[in-house]
């Protein structure tokens, strides 16, 4: 048997990120004697150990926001003139990724992939502008186009987002199945009682993910429903304006912030209402896993209707209405529904990692012997 097929994947870091999750999900269920993934990454991550552990490299370049914009981009040309063992390259960068590209077009790259994780850029003006003039180089020098979403695939592509492949955010389906016994377990490490209603969110504390919106739906429903709280699972820039918030609320010891969790699949047994307020969203691996666990789930209706896997458990609710988060959470309260959903049309719809995996290697590797 031959080497392996490796594919180098390009993030900022191997965090728990959505993006970062579903690669980390596909490289645990593709055969990896026949494809490999490296990575060139920017900062450490927590999935680093794991990636070395199954075969990956990892490679480190500095990011943009420690060497400027010459430097990075001279880093990105020095790495892949260095490593020309790489026929595949596969970012995921966002509108970054015009440089990425154009750095692997320069080195004869046959295969560029860009893939779109998302339907908005995150930051201020500036920064704003400068990932405009990256993402206007994608489409001259990709020559694959992945999304999550069709939606995510419109706002990075533009006009070539009908070429796109909508590669879905799959999920290992097992783990997500509810059990009561770990349901319990939970709640018995997070002091809660068996009659306490449990919000649950998770995601990374930024602009972005709007907890601080979140928060103040908890408020107003911790006024209807005392016997409720608040899980928000992740960290980032805004835990301090978040903990700000929480104590001005006087909700401490109501909303429990518990940092970057590796069992997120186990949390989600301890909830009964998923929330998730997002000012956008390209399909976020979370939504599809608090729907895999049986979750009613609120959502903002900011984010593409294709985050609902048609099991009757999404609500799209208007973020400038607060009053309609609380209602609703307060009518499902009141519903015993159970925690079982029909896996086999998760399966059917794409959202099984396994299928999903097996249709990414079978793309791999149709792309590399397109290359020989």
């Amino acid at each position: 048997m031959g080497s392996p097929l490796r594919v180098l994947h390009v993030v900022v870091n191997m965090n728990r990120g959505g993006a970062e999750t579903l690669i980390m999900n596909l490289y645990r269920n593709i055969d990896r004697s026949k494809v490999q993934f490296d990575f060139l990454t920017c900062n450490e991550g927590v999935f680093d150990s794991e990636i070395i552990s199954m075969g990956g490299k990892i490679h480190r370049i500095p990011y943009v926001t420690e060497v400027g914009h010459i430097g990075f981009n001279r880093a990105l040309n020095q790495f892949l003139q260095q490593q020309q063992e790489y026929k595949i390259i596969h970012s995921h960068m966002d509108k970054m990724s015009g440089f990425v590209l154009r750095a692997a077009k320069k080195m004869n790259i046959p295969v560029r992939i860009a893939h779109s994780h998302n339907t908005e850029s995150e930051g201020g003006f500036t920064s704003r502008t400068y990932k405009w003039y990256a993402g206007s180089k994608i489409n001259a020098y990709a020559t694959h186009y992945y999304a999550c979403s069709h939606a995510a695939a419109k706002w990075l592509f533009k006009s070539k987002s009908g070429e796109a492949f909508v590669l879905k955010n799959g999920i290992e389906t097992d783990k997500f199945k509810f059990s009561q016994h770990t349901r319990n377990t939970i709640r018995k490490e997070l002091k809660l009682d068996k009659d306490t209603l449990a919000l649950g969110h998770v995601g990374r504390m930024a602009p972005q993910k709007n907890q601080l919106q979140l928060v103040d739906i908890f408020a107003g429903l911790n006024k209807q429903i005392a016997n409720s709280v608040l899980l928000i699972a992740g960290e980032g820039p805004l835990r301090k304006e978040i903990e700000a918030k929480i104590n001005a609320l006087n909700l401490n010891g109501k909303v429990k912030l518990l940092g970057v969790r590796d069992d997120v699949d186990a949390l989600l047994q301890a909830i009964d209402i998923f929330v998730f307020p997002s000012i956008h969203e390209g399909l976020p691996v979370t939504l599809i896993e608090a729907q895999g666990a049986g979750l009613p789930c609120l959502i903002a209706d900011t984010i593409t209707k294709e985050a609902d896997m048609g099991s009757g458990l999404v609500d799209f609710l208007p973020l400038a209405d607060t009053a309609s988060w609380i209602e609703r959470v307060v009518s499902l309260d009141k519903q015993i529904r159970p925690r079982i959903i029909d896996y086999h049309a998760l399966s059917e719809s794409g959202y099984d990692i396994k299928e999903t995996a097996g249709q990414t290697q079978a793309s791999y590797l149709a792309l590399g012997e397109a290359i020989i």
